[in-house]
């Protein structure tokens, strides 16, 4: 026992910054989704499961929700399958395969703000570079209004959010790929295994640990994607980019409904915290045979 609080003055800064950091704000989050408090009065009423009904009852929320899974299933595979095909080639130790992985690695260190305006720029109707690409390699007739259009604008801006994690995520499938022993894929070469079994029955199940955090990490980021979005089109058009983040932050700071916000934000809690364990679930490495 005595040697037990020995380590407690170690471990006490991270749990005081932990309960002040997260555990404060999520009770205040669900104490305050059974009142009616606006953000700035200070009385309010407790109205109990109220605040659920009507936020699972309006259609904003419920398109805001289904603009995330799009958002979300979009991010995760493109991002997922692009920086495995990455890291596959990159992953073996060369001068070229070092500049490449820090390269590659260069959009994630820039804000979500400034990747937001770089590519409103380019997804411009008029005068941005994608659909001037298009006109010059003679496919204009796939030039859009990648930020108007209501059925493509969740997907584009999805597509950026992919880009500027892929290097990222190909970091984490090339750490996987090195650790994986090289005498395992010799002795499977030497056994007559073709590249494609070698990927299916070796390097794929290996990299099951990796690319549990890869799915994961990017589900978690796909739904923490506000500053891209509010930035691109602050949820527009007709809240055809709305997602969960942003109908919080416009409950909260727009509309004054700090109640609702914070059941909604309950809600979001709730959303991560299912998918998460369902991606572990389906990703269990325990369950890995070689």
């Amino acid at each position: 026992m005595k040697k037990h609080l020995r380590l407690l003055p170690f471990i006490l800064p991270g749990l005081v910054l932990y309960a002040v950091l997260f555990m404060y704000p999520t009770i205040s989050a669900l104490y305050y989704s059974f009142t009616n408090w606006d953000g700035l009065s200070p009385s309010y009423q407790y109205v109990g499961l109220q605040n659920y009904v009507k936020v699972s009852e309006d259609i904003i929320f419920r398109k805001s929700l289904g603009n995330n899974v799009k958002f979300m299933l979009t991010v995760v595979l493109i991002q997922t399958v692009v920086s495995l095909l990455l890291a596959l080639q990159i992953y073996k130790k060369s001068k070229l395969n070092v500049f490449l992985r820090a390269l590659y690695f260069l959009p994630t260190i820039l804000s979500s703000v400034s990747v937001g305006f770089i590519w409103t720029f380019i997804y411009d109707s008029n005068l941005g570079a994608l659909n001037k690409l298009l006109q010059i390699i003679g496919l204009e007739s796939l030039a859009q209004n990648w930020l108007g259009n209501p059925g493509i604008a969740i997907f584009s801006i999805a597509a950026v959010q992919a880009w500027a994690h892929i290097g990222q995520m190909a970091v984490l499938f090339v750490a996987g790929l090195q650790s994986i022993p090289a005498e395992i894929k010799e002795a499977a070469i030497l056994d007559g295994a073709s590249q494609t079994g070698l990927f299916f029955r070796i390097t794929w199940p290996l990299l099951a640990p990796a690319a549990a955090i890869v799915v994961s990490y990017t589900t978690i980021q796909s739904f923490k994607a506000f500053d891209l979005v509010f930035t691109m089109t602050g949820g527009g058009p007709n809240y055809a980019t709305e997602i969960l983040s942003t109908y919080i932050y416009s409950s909260a700071f727009l509309n004054y409904a700090f109640g609702k916000a914070a059941t909604a934000s309950v809600y979001f809690l709730l959303l991560i915290a299912v998918i998460t364990f369902l991606q572990f679930k389906l990703l269990r490495t325990d369950r890995v045979s070689y």
